[in-house]
């Protein structure tokens, strides 16, 4: 078995600034690495079981000025981890993975895709999700729904928040569309569903040839060509972790710190580092 590995990270890292992020979430610091860097070398110190690890292929952003500033930011130390860079897509995360896997080698058997903004799986979990793979053409990662799960809709309706503070100061103050429960929704044989996910390149190709690739994973376009009959196209689940997290808001990314026992940094900034 030869493994390509894709990740991901054309995004804009807009609802991770919009929350307090002061640069990109994969330019944040993790012990002096970026994000990226350690999402990266998640898969440079992993050895599967069976099969080796053939190529990396992080996708990058499409437009010339964002591509050429993150190749400066990034492309000496992913070259040193054996990665190759390639423009992603300009709107979809489909786009930017169908780029990625026009690079896979012609001798690789599977293709994972992992989120670049999730650098805390564990050894345990790649083992657990590329053993998998040696057994079903497809295999995701997911955890169990932990809490009640409920439908809402936005009523149209806007809170403004009476802070006299916020007045004294000249601030504008603070509005929130007010949204309401329409239903409770069973979470049983619900999951959380996560990266790396796992497939037979050619299942992967398969896929990705179908006319409508609007998706928000990779499984799902696998779970569509099951739906209109290949019976090859089985999506397996494997235990997920909890601390397998994905940086998507600004306080995420001290809880990573957490979860791999880093201290915050102290020196230069973190998007002046790489």
């Amino acid at each position: 078995m030869k493994f390509a590995v894709i990740l991901p990270a054309a995004g804009s890292s807009s609802r991770y600034s919009a929350t307090g992020g002061l640069r990109h979430k994969l330019d944040e610091d993790l012990g002096g690495k970026s994000v990226l860097h350690r999402s990266v070398e998640l898969f440079t110190k992993f050895e599967p079981r069976e099969g080796s690890i053939a190529s990396i292929i992080v996708a990058g952003p499409a437009q010339d000025e964002p591509f050429a500033e993150f190749k400066d930011r990034h492309a000496d130390r992913l070259s040193l981890l054996g990665a190759t860079i390639c423009r992603g897509g300009a709107t979809h995360r489909w786009e930017t993975v169908r780029n990625a896997l026009a690079l896979v080698p012609a001798d690789c058997t599977h293709v994972a895709v992992h989120d670049a903004a999730r650098p805390c799986a564990t050894p345990e979990l790649l083992d657990r999700v590329f053993d998998a793979a040696r057994r079903h053409p497809a295999v995701i990662p997911a955890i169990d729904v932990p809490d009640t799960i409920k439908r809402v809709r936005d009523t149209g309706e806007v809170e403004v928040d009476d802070d006299p503070a916020a007045s004294i100061l000249g601030l504008a103050p603070k509005r929130r569309a007010v949204r309401v429960v329409e239903a409770t929704v069973p979470r049983e044989n619900l999951v959380l569903v996560q990266t790396p996910q796992v497939f037979e390149v050619g299942l992967l190709r398969r896929a990705y040839a179908q006319p409508d690739l609007s998706s928000t994973d990779d499984a799902s376009l696998i779970e569509r060509l099951g739906a209109s009959g290949d019976a090859s196209a089985r999506v397996t689940i494997v235990e997920g972790e909890s601390s397998n997290i994905k940086l998507t808001k600004a306080a995420d990314l001290a809880f990573a710190r957490q979860l791999l026992g880093l201290k915050d940094p102290e020196a230069r900034p973190a998007h002046k580092r790489f």
